[in-house]
């Protein structure tokens, strides 16, 4: 079995990857430019940070499945990275939209504490990323990490804000975290189950 093979035996690296370079460079330039989007106060400058963030997220993970180098170490660091563009892009939101406070401090919570939490627990069984964590159990899979769940956790809040309806974002924040207690609990019975094997 190849180290792409989600069944295989599962090493951490390597990390010097052209993916990984794509997640490094990715974050660097959003953050870079959330950053300067803050300090210009420009709105203009922090949707060109948010697409660098989100292209940049797409592009290493199509490169580290095309290129046959999807790692454990490098599904940490695009978890890692995508938390530090998160948090930073959201502050800079918050500082020039303050209407999306309340949003913003329901959608950080739940992205930075629970989804991080759930995103790393695939560490604790032999898969390469949480894309492949169907392999553990296909409900937390689909509802964390399949292409309809990743587009839905942020595009739901993201689409709402973009069009002003606040309440409703903050609904869809809300529904989110409803869904990340549920995967936090499923992933938990999971581990339980499997310590008493």
């Amino acid at each position: 079995m190849t180290l792409a093979d989600p069944r295989a035996a599962i090493s951490v690296g390597p990390l010097r990857t052209v993916p990984n370079y794509i997640t490094a460079v990715r974050t660097v330039a959003a953050v870079a430019v959330g950053v300067a989007a803050i300090v210009a106060g420009s709105v203009g400058l922090l949707a060109v940070a948010y697409g660098i963030y989100w292209l940049g997220d797409v592009l290493d993970g199509w490169a580290a499945r095309r290129l046959g180098q999807e790692t454990r170490a490098g599904a940490v660091l695009d978890i890692v990275s995508d938390r530090a563009c998160t948090a930073v892009l959201c502050v800079g939101l918050v500082s020039l939209v303050p209407d999306v406070a309340a949003v913003a401090l329901v959608f950080l919570l739940s992205f930075l504490v629970l989804d991080t939490m759930l995103s790393l627990a695939f560490l604790c069984w032999p898969v390469i990323s949480p894309n492949y964590f169907y392999l553990v159990d296909r409900r937390v899979w689909a509802l964390n990490w399949s292409p309809l769940a990743k587009a839905a956790n942020t595009s739901g809040v993201v689409g709402a804000i973009t069009f002003g309806q606040y309440r409703l974002a903050l609904t869809v924040a809300v529904a989110v975290v409803a869904v990340k207690l549920w995967s936090t609990a499923a992933v938990i019975r999971l581990l339980e189950r499997d310590d008493r094997t």
